[in-house]
């Protein structure tokens, strides 16, 4: 019987980009059983040697910037002339989880005892399964995988059905960087075969990025193992704009966070609170950049707002807008002024709703495309309660020139990253996380090593 063919139709043009066999279950378990027989030899290699082949492993990316970039674009349908910059936060984050690893995977040292020595050693926990989606299908990935081995752990990478290649090239760079056989080590799955994998008794931990539903079909799989889960789950992210804020940059700035890679981002703004004394202001000035944006084939470099992933995820999204329309809110943007944009097509123009309330879809399910509406305020207090009726809470953002405010109303929201006049950035000092349908874990950060590792106390009596 042929093997079942895991098919990549590109944004583009919606032609077959990729074609690869799934993996057999006999294949599986060789992979699972090359894993298991290198953890010990890799989690003894010391850091410094294990953190050298990471890093060299990232040089090797970096090195295919330019091919990974069209890659991608073809893929999942980023433009090209933002596509390469994946690859440069790949490296920033990767260097920077290489650089604090010494110090994060330390062996605690406890107080002098009398007649004791105590210490607590960071341990690998074995097998990860990283599982990665395909919006950015380097940064998500690496987030898990260099710190996984950095700790000592090996890794096997399942990749979406929509980037293939994206595990393909990690499997590349670690082989040129001389990783051992089995340290590093990819699958094509099917959804059925992942479950099945998460089941198998030689899985350590498993960290996935991708929706809430999919987040419930980790935890069901692992049900019953004690497995470790990191469960990166997506939001539905707010702006709150204050009367005092730069309104010229906040504008240019959630105008970016709610449309760069057609708004397919986990962190991306997908709902906006401004106060009413700034509110028409802010709205007309971000009408006005968003008519500016160019819809195109992401394969050209005047394209600023490609292809969403799919037609089905276009026409999510505008039966979104079209629900919303048709309990009173406006839509700012004529779709005419994009010529791409059709019913059934990936190709989607951006949109902008006022009149919108938390009644609508729009406001409360995340969209995951180029949409986001507009709400006036009369407070703080309102904007934060706007700002945390949501099953979400990934990351929020304010815009003000009074810190001390912003601040305080960070303390108030119900989110696992808070920004202050800037949004839609992951800064890999601080940790990854979210509360509510967002997840659960955390990635990034010294913190993000302690999901990747085990305590094991040391007490000895002299």
């Amino acid at each position: 019987m042929m093997p079942q063919l895991l098919k990549t139709y590109t944004p583009i043009d919606n032609s077959v980009y990729v074609e690869r066999p799934y993996a057999e279950p006999d294949e599986i378990g060789r992979v699972v059983s090359k894993a298991k027989a290198a953890q010990n030899t890799w989690r003894n290699l010391p850091l410094p040697e294990r953190a050298k082949l990471c890093s060299q492993a990232v040089a090797a990316l970096v090195a295919k910037k330019d091919t990974l970039a069209f890659e991608i674009s073809w893929q999942m349908g980023r433009p090209i002339r933002y596509a390469g910059g994946e690859i440069d936060g790949l490296a920033e984050r990767a260097h920077y989880m290489i650089g604090i690893a010494d110090e994060a995977l330390a062996t605690i040292n406890l107080p002098e005892k009398s007649g004791y020595i105590r210490y607590i050693k960071r341990q690998p926990l074995g097998i990860a399964v990283i599982i990665a989606p395909w919006n950015y299908p380097y940064l998500t990935a690496v987030n898990a995988i260099i710190p996984a081995l950095l700790a000592g752990n090996v890794v096997i990478l399942k990749h979406s059905a929509q980037t293939p290649l994206v595990a393909e090239r990690f499997a590349e760079a670690f082989a040129m960087a001389g990783l051992p056989d089995g340290v590093f080590q990819y699958l094509h799955l099917t959804h059925q075969d992942t479950e099945s994998l998460i089941q198998s008794p030689h899985i350590d931990y498993v960290a996935f990025t991708g929706s809430v539903s999919g987040g419930k079909k980790m935890e069901q799989a692992a049900a019953g193992r004690f497995v470790s889960l990191g469960l990166e789950l997506g939001g539905k992210d707010p702006a709150y704009v204050r009367a005092d804020a730069d309104i010229e940059h906040a504008v240019a700035t959630t105008i970016d966070g709610a449309f760069f890679n057609s708004g397919q981002s986990c962190c991306a703004i997908e709902r906006m609170y401004v106060h009413q004394a700034v509110y028409d202001e802010f709205v007309q000035r971000a009408v006005d950049l968003t008519r500016q944006y160019v819809l195109g084939r992401a394969d050209s470099p005047e394209t600023t707002l490609g292809p969403m992933v799919n037609a089905a995820a276009a026409d999510f999204v505008r039966n979104q807008i079209q629900d919303a329309q048709a309990l009173g809110a406006v839509a700012h943007i004529d779709s005419q002024l994009f010529s791409l944009d059709k019913p059934g097509s990936a190709y989607m123009a951006p949109q902008i709703l006022t009149a919108v309330n938390h009644q609508m879809r729009v406001m409360v399910e995340e969209s995951f495309g180029p949409v986001v509406g507009i709400m006036p305020v009369q407070s703080d207090a309102e904007a934060v309660h706007l700002m945390n009726d949501s099953d979400y809470g990934l990351t929020a953002a304010v815009f003000t020139r009074d810190i001390e405010a912003g601040v305080a109303i960070g303390e108030q929201i119900d989110t696992g990253t808070f920004f202050i006049n800037r949004c839609d950035y992951l800064d890999p000092a601080l940790a990854w996380t979210g509360v509510k349908n967002s997840g659960r874990g955390c990635s990034l950060s010294s913190l993000g090593f302690s999901s990747l590792t085990r305590p094991k106390s040391f007490h000895i009596k002299r």
